[in-house]
């Protein structure tokens, strides 16, 4: 499943798979290591991290972007709770080549997951995030993402204490009786993927 962006010519937005574990994780691992923008303390082994590929496109959407064959960017929505009642909200988690921010990317792959996620039958989208940290603020305030909770001190890396806060968006409408949503192998991603 592939689609060109008309935004950026040389910009490929595609499903990733767990054969992408390597290039991915080399995106990963510097939040890992060197920023407080994940709460993992550990880089996850390749074997682990395709792993939780494999997982997550059994319910939702993983993708990346690709630049001249290179993975620069990638993007994927999970439970954002695991009781029945709140399968229509997801939580989304971004990560860009250190070279790759401020680009367009990140907003290249959250319209395109959007765009997933309403199609799947999603009506609610979540994003936590380390406080503060005022780019990824601002990235989901310009895509329409409003600041709901903030958790003080919740979580201790790299030497201190840290905030978290949540943000969220809806993506369509609360309906009484709502259908789905399907999972991502079964949506119709037609136009989209």
């Amino acid at each position: 499943m592939n689609c060109s962006i008309p935004e950026e010519k040389n910009i490929l937005i595609r499903t990733a798979s767990p054969k992408d574990a390597g290039a991915l994780l080399d995106i990963y691992r510097p939040y890992v290591t060197d920023t407080c923008i994940t709460f993992e303390t550990d880089v996850p082994a390749p074997d682990e991290f395709a792993r939780r590929i494999q997982s997550i496109l059994r319910s939702y959407p993983y993708l990346c972007a690709e630049e001249d064959g290179k993975i620069i960017g990638y993007c994927y929505a999970s439970a954002f709770r695991t009781r029945r009642a709140y399968r229509w909200t997801c939580e989304n988690s971004i990560y860009l080549d250190m070279r790759a921010r401020g680009r367009g990317v990140g907003s290249l792959l959250e319209r395109r997951l959007e765009e997933i996620l309403i199609r799947q039958g999603f009506t609610g989208l979540d994003a936590c995030i380390t406080y503060p940290n005022p780019e990824s603020v601002a990235f989901h305030e310009k895509h329409g993402f409003t600041l709901c909770a903030h958790f003080h001190k919740c979580g201790y890396k790299m030497g201190r204490w840290l905030d978290v806060v949540w943000m969220e968006k809806e993506l369509s409408p609360r309906v009484r009786n709502p259908e789905g949503p399907v999972p991502f192998p079964e949506a119709d991603l037609e136009g989209i993927l």
